[in-house]
């Protein structure tokens, strides 16, 4: 196992994750509360049904994303990209720079909102052909991403 120091991911993609939650478990929210107002339980405790959502609902966006977030980094160095991610399944994956295939940056609308983005490594071969690396402040995807180009280039020489 590699010993290096992770460095960590930007702290706004705690809260893009924690919008993404929201939007997740909202559906059951509202699906909740539609059967307590309408009356499909009918007593006084039309407001039972919304208690599991509401747990449900707090464990999605405020200890899942926080969780995700402290359980990710990774470490660039001269010649390779380790990514490290996972809370129930963790994963520790080392991209060589020599595999590299192609690089994208990429930002979903959350993500421009707050200024992150994903770092996406294509490489070589089918098993984990691609390794993303979201939660980046865009301007360090963008370095790292010219960076990683600059090393594959020198490669190919």
């Amino acid at each position: 196992m590699d010993t290096e120091p992770l460095t960590k991911l930007d702290p706004a993609y705690t809260t893009v994750m924690r919008i993404e939650g929201a939007l997740t478990v909202l559906p059951f929210l509202i699906a909740a509360t539609v059967l307590g107002v309408v009356g499909a339980f009918p007593s006084p405790w039309t407001w039972a049904p919304m208690i599991v959502p509401v747990l449900i609902a707090l464990v999605f966006v405020i200890l899942v994303p926080l969780k995700r977030y402290m359980a990710r980094g990774y470490h660039m160095s001269d010649d390779r990209l380790r990514v490290v991610k996972g809370v129930m399944f963790h994963a520790d994956t080392v991209v060589p720079f020599s595999r590299v295939q192609h690089l994208d940056v990429e930002q979903g609308p959350l993500e421009r909102t707050f200024g992150i983005a994903r770092l996406i490594l294509h490489t070589a071969g089918t098993h984990n052909s691609s390794v993303t690396l979201p939660g980046l402040a865009h301007d360090t995807a963008v370095a790292m991403r010219e960076d990683i180009r600059a090393h594959v280039k020198r490669e190919s020489l």
